[in-house]
């Protein structure tokens, strides 16, 4: 049987932890930053986990 394809998009947005954790980056931090405060642009500059609800769907669109 040949071997899942990883999902182009979701290897640039997701990347595993040494755990085995997903880690992501926020939403909201790309453009138009001059309408955010400095407090809203550096609290979307921490990486986050994702959810335990989406671990399942993210690790199979990574092939993992």
């Amino acid at each position: 049987m040949p071997k899942q394809k990883t999902n182009s998009g979701s290897k640039k947005r997701f990347t595993l932890t040494g755990t085995g954790k997903i880690k992501r980056k926020h939403a909201y931090k790309s453009h138009i930053l001059t309408k955010k405060t400095k407090k809203q642009k550096r609290n979307l500059t921490h990486a986050g986990l994702i959810d335990r609800a989406d671990v399942k769907r993210v690790k199979a669109l990574l092939a993992i």
